[in-house]
């Protein structure tokens, strides 16, 4: 096999700078296929899932310490409502969003569906505003409603108490921005991404399957979700054998070979590549070596374990700029338990002959799944579909991302079809345990082409990265900060800067489209980027650092009020936080995150900007010091989700 995640992307796209890394190789043993009675007994239960609908709005009882969103605590008091309202109609669900501000901050929208549910049933109502004002009156008292109000066919409105506003902004403060954490109601999730191959460099194609994978990580651990972060890396395949016999031939004392002594990666893999094709003698060895290394031979094993640690050590420099952290199990890790799976989805029918090869027909597509070849050789659906049942059944998983470009998209719907005709997944996209592809389009250059290098190599990351670093610097050295920092000061900022950029220009897209790569552009101070919003927040460091205020010392003794509505604008967004990072998670977009900070930024500059909001020798100025302070949390925890690494001086 030997097909990493991004097999099909080698000209595609996919905080701090700690780095942690692992892999299984230690305890790897090459032992024989496990089978599928192994399987059954291996499983330490059934999977169950659940045959009700969930979203992520569902609170956990073990989470009861999070407040969760204000629109899901705005649900409640409204499913309450709806008890009383309509007693013969169970399981309602309070349809609530967040409004524009002309007629509310908050609206629930159930008035019409009830309707039509209730018209003719001799329900005491008189048409949707009749429903709607019944929906308003039946709201439990709560502290955190201002008023409320119907409109058009009956939909309520909400306006939220400022007082109550002013309290949860300052509670945040003292108790920390976890309390706001959204409340998914899944515990362990696999989020797949990064995948390269081994013996390849990464490149610009794993860019944006990185940091997209270790964003959603990100946020789903925020929202207090165990998430085993994976790296499918391309470890197994007839392709060793190559590698293995061009070691051999160029190292005779091949475990002395260094990544120094073998160089360029990509090098030395088109080298033996050239080599098999041009050399019968050579070709019939390397076949052999495949033969040799999945028998579990000590040499060929012991030469495999150096090519990976090899690869490994230069993915490690590629993950250790992005602060990214994975485990690594790849294709091998998988491989002794394709023949049981393959066993028990032929004891269940699923896997039918057909032109010597062995498939599972889906329903509605005109090929068949392949899961061994015609020569009795595994492929890259055998190891997926294993690997599936290994986080479902071992792992415990609920929720299985992957993240890989759009090509791959009818590989996955056919998988994810099969695994539901096995009995793994339930029927339907909204229950758990569930499997998501998450796709991504292509990073392009300034020709609208796949981005890539003059000579038409692909780009490699850490080159990429290196740049990006080194243009932020050379900013920084022409504003004269050379003169005022230290070096240290000068390296940290220039990688903040320079890797967030990179990062940002990336996320901030929806992930389905293509997007240009242009460093004067995602390193630009001004518009969407990350150079502006790194620096809109060290400015409002900078403002509570002039006021000469303990900021700690005002949060517990200093009292918050959204008088103005420019401060309330600005509360209201802060409080929006969590069920932005809700829809963010759930409908797996980054993007929208983006759009939150940006937009957050924004509101911010309005307010500070406002002469009757003047923060500093203002008689309000305690209040708006903690405004300033809980919009640089809020726009702290943003860049922590998205990997990136705050600056606090400019």
């Amino acid at each position: 096999m030997g097909i990493a995640r991004c097999w099909q992307s080698a000209g595609v796209p996919p905080a701090s700078p700690s780095f942690i890394y692992f892999n299984h190789f230690a305890h790897f043993r090459f032992s024989p296929s496990i089978s599928a009675s192994d399987l059954l007994r291996l499983s330490s239960r059934r999977l169950v899932w659940a045959t009700k609908a969930q979203s992520l709005t569902t609170m956990a009882t073990e989470q009861d310490d999070c407040v969760g969103t204000v629109k899901g605590q705005i649900a409640k008091l409204f499913e309450v409502s709806l008890k009383v309202t309509v007693p013969n109609e169970p399981d309602v669900e309070p349809l609530v969003a967040a409004c524009n501000g002309k007629f509310g901050d908050y609206q629930c929208n159930n008035a019409m569906g009830l309707w039509s549910k209730i018209k003719g049933k001799g329900a005491p109502f008189r048409g949707p505003p009749a429903v709607g004002e019944a929906i308003k009156n039946n709201l439990p008292t709560s502290e955190m409603i201002e008023s409320c109000s119907v409109a058009g066919p009956g939909f309520v409105n909400v306006v939220l108490s400022k007082d109550w506003m002013a309290k949860s902004i300052q509670k945040m403060l003292i108790e920390g921005i976890d309390k706001w954490a959204p409340l998914p109601p899944v515990k362990t999730a696999v989020v797949d991404f990064s995948s390269p191959n081994i013996a390849k460099e990464m490149h610009v194609g794993h860019l944006r399957s990185t940091i997209i994978g270790d964003t959603l990580a990100r946020m789903l651990e925020f929202s207090k979700v165990k998430v085993l972060r994976r790296n499918h890396v391309g470890d197994w395949g007839t392709q060793f054998g190559m590698l293995i016999e061009f070691l051999f031939e160029k190292f005779p004392n091949f475990e002395d070979a260094t990544e120094t002594a073998i160089g360029d990666l990509q090098a030395f893999y088109k080298a033996s590549k050239q080599r098999f094709d041009a050399d019968p003698a050579f070709k019939e060895r390397a076949q052999q070596a495949v033969v040799r290394l999945q028998g579990g031979e000590d040499k060929y094993r012991r030469a495999w374990a150096q090519i990976c640690e090899i690869s490994r050590n230069e993915f490690h420099k590629v993950y250790q700029r992005l602060g990214v952290h994975l485990e690594e199990k790849g294709e091998s890790f998988y491989n002794p338990y394709i023949p049981g799976v393959i066993e028990t989805l032929t004891k269940q029918g699923l896997v039918e002959e057909s032109q010597g090869a062995r498939v599972i027909f889906i329903e509605g597509v005109n090929i068949p799944l392949i899961v061994v070849k015609s020569d009795g050789g595994f492929n890259y659906a055998s190891t997926d579909l294993s690997a599936l049942w290994y986080r479902l059944n071992e792992e415990k998983a609920e929720w299985i991302i992957y993240v890989t470009d759009v090509g791959q998209q009818q590989h996955f719907d056919m998988f994810f079809k099969a695994a539901k005709r096995a009995g793994w997944l339930p029927h339907g996209d909204s229950s758990y345990p569930r499997a998501s592809h998450v796709g991504f389009g292509l990073v392009l250059g300034e020709d609208g082409k796949r981005f890539r290098t003059r000579n038409t190599e692909v780009v490699r990351l850490v080159d990429l990265l290196d740049e990006a670093k080194s243009r932020s610097k050379a900013a920084l050295i022409e504003r004269g900060k050379g003169e005022e920092w230290t070096e240290e000061e000068i390296e940290s900022t220039a990688e903040a800067v320079g890797y967030g950029a990179v990062k940002y220009a990336d996320l901030k897209n929806n992930r389905l489209t293509n997007y240009t790569f242009n460093f004067d552009q995602m390193l630009n101070d001004k518009g969407n980027t990350a150079v502006y919003l790194l620096y809109a927040h060290a400015r409002i460091c900078s403002i509570i650092r002039r006021s000469g205020k303990d900021i700690e010392e005002l949060k517990n003794k200093g009292t918050l009020v959204l008088g103005h509505k420019d401060e309330r604008d600005l509360g209201l967004h802060l409080l929006q936080f969590a069920e932005v990072v809700e829809e963010a998670c759930t409908n797996l977009l980054p993007n929208v995150l983006c759009d939150y900070l940006y937009n957050l930024s924004e509101i911010f500059s309005k307010f500070y900007s406002n002469p009757e909001c003047k923060v500093i020798g203002s008689d309000m100025e305690t209040s708006r010091l903690l405004l300033c302070e809980a919009t640089a949390v809020v726009m702290r925890k943003c860049f922590n989700l998205l990997g990136i690494t705050p600056i606090y001086k400019i």
